[in-house]
């Protein structure tokens, strides 16, 4: 039942950032002050979800998230699994909500390729996604830091948008990249693949020079 219950938390979580996030990119837009906007819903839902679903199942609401810590050895591969699945279909959920309201022409927050171009997209992915889940891991790893730590997760998620955004739209999420692709289709669902394995990728080498960093310093 515990278990249970962690997996519709993140359910939960994941269709809220889905819905308000990807939905405030779809109804406002990346340009002028659209651009801010965007960059601060996805912080904000992440501060809402951290202090509302954090004591359930942590609030990873990011497959990237959840295979650093099971890197970390923070989680079970049963977890892991359960996660996933939930996130991605919260994601789903959330983007079929989004649909319904928004309509497909609106983007409902996709992803695209940097210059229509692979690599350059893994790349910055991968960089987003490695300072984002390495803040994760770091402030989370005390439970001293219990208090503040939806508030720098979030400031994290911000920052990576406010860069990210004009480059791909900002993934760091497989879910959230998933959802949104699902309903789209075209480019934005052929491409996905890059939104899915790179914010992997970045969360794995966060977890692996995080755990270095931190074995050094236990020293």
């Amino acid at each position: 039942m515990e278990a249970c219950k962690k997996y519709v938390a993140e359910l939960i979580g994941t269709f809220v950032l889905v819905f308000f996030a990807c939905g405030t990119a779809a109804v406002v837009g990346c340009e002028d002050t659209g651009y801010l906007l965007t960059a601060l819903a996805f912080g904000l839902v992440i501060v809402a979800m951290a202090y509302s679903i954090g004591n359930v199942s942590g609030c990873h609401i990011n497959p990237a998230v959840s295979i650093a810590m099971l890197i970390s050895k923070r989680m079970s591969v049963t977890d892991f699994v359960g996660y996933v699945v939930a996130q991605f279909i919260g994601a789903t959920a959330g983007a079929a909500a989004l649909m319904a309201f928004a309509g497909r022409d609106s983007g409902l927050g996709a992803n695209a390729l940097y210059n229509g171009e692979i690599i350059p997209s893994i790349i910055i992915e991968i960089i987003l996604t490695f300072v984002f889940v390495i803040a994760v891991l770091g402030v989370t790893s005390k439970t001293d830091n219990s208090a503040v730590a939806g508030i720098v997760i979030g400031l994290s998620l911000t920052l990576v948008h406010i860069l990210g955004i004009s480059f791909t739209g900002t993934s760091v999420n497989p879910a959230r990249s998933f959802g949104p692709a699902l309903f789209v289709g075209g480019e934005a669902l052929s491409s996905v693949w890059v939104f899915i394995v790179a914010p992997l990728i970045g969360g794995v080498l966060a977890a692996l020079v995080y755990n270095f960093l931190a074995s050094e310093s236990d020293k």
